[in-house]
C-alpha cells in the first residue's frame, strides 16, 4: 500500500514538479513558437557570428568584431533553452 502511494507521488511530481509555479501566457506563447524551430538554427547562428567576427577582425574593425563575436554565447544558450523546451515541454 505504501509503495503504491510512493509511486503515485513520484509520478505526480515528475509530471509537474512545481505545481504552484506556472508559466505566464507570454512565456507559453514564446515557447510554443520557438519549439517549432530546429535546434540547428541556433548552432549555425553561433558559428555565423564567429565567422563574421573573424572577418571583421581581419578588416581591422576591432570593436565591431568584438561586438558580433559576443553573440555566439547567447545563440548557444538560446539553443539549449530551445532543446530543453522540446524535451521537457512547458506548462
Amino acid at each position: 500500500m505504501a509503495t503504491k502511494m510512493m509511486e503515485r507521488k513520484i509520478k505526480m511530481t515528475s509530471m509537474n514538479p512545481n505545481p504552484e509555479h506556472t508559466e505566464g501566457p507570454v512565456a507559453k506563447a514564446i515557447e510554443e513558437q520557438t519549439a517549432k524551430l530546429p535546434s540547428d538554427i541556433f548552432l549555425w547562428a553561433s558559428l555565423a557570428s564567429m565567422g563574421a567576427s573573424l572577418t571583421l577582425k581581419l578588416l581591422k574593425k576591432d570593436h565591431v568584431a568584438l561586438f558580433v563575436g559576443q553573440w555566439a554565447a547567447p545563440f548557444l544558450l538560446l539553443g539549449l533553452y530551445n532543446k530543453l523546451v522540446k524535451l521537457e515541454g512547458h506548462d
